[in-house]
């Protein structure tokens, strides 16, 4: 599995305060198989310095995740998540399964982070479908119940829930 996620600018604003929380989360995922990594169309040049500056600063300091440098625009523009006329990417995070297929995405505009629970709430949520066969129901965290995709068998469900 791997969360890939977009940022629009190394030495921002937003930017260090999401690439730090996923760091700081990296281990956890690692634990489900799961990879993070965050792309800019920055030059790895410039990704390097920004580790180089101290958090209290601004920069990022040592990080245990990869920073992709994406300077043609490639990736920026293959998941649709570029603003050609400024040459910086939105605020993307994709789910993808080990089999390439992107399970979720989502895109926010300029200033809105993103949050690191809801995204291995997600990333748990996908491998549980995956392993299990069943669907989710909105809201649902690990141990809650679950739905049988089928008429029939979907009925326990509701009857559980809307007790």
């Amino acid at each position: 599995w791997v969360v890939l996620a977009f940022i629009p600018l190394a030495f921002t604003f937003v930017c260090p305060t999401e690439i730090i929380a996923y760091s700081e989360a990296a281990k956890k995922f690692a634990e489900k198989g799961a990879q993070i990594l965050f792309a800019s169309t920055d030059s790895e040049y410039s990704l390097l310095a920004w580790t180089n500056v101290a958090r209290k600063d601004g920069g990022l300091g040592p990080v245990d995740i990869p920073l992709v440098a994406d300077t043609n625009h490639s990736l920026s523009k293959d998941y649709g998540v570029l603003i050609e006329e400024a040459g910086v990417a939105l605020r993307g995070i994709f789910i993808i399964d080990p089999k390439g297929n992107v399970r979720q995405s989502t895109i926010n505009d300029l200033p809105v982070g993103r949050n690191v629970e809801e995204t291995y709430r997600l990333l748990e949520a996908f491998q549980w479908t995956e392993e299990n066969g069943e669907v989710l129901p909105c809201n649902w965290t690990p141990g809650q119940l679950t739905i049988k995709p089928e008429v029939e068998a979907s009925k326990q469900y509701f009857e559980e829930a809307n007790k």
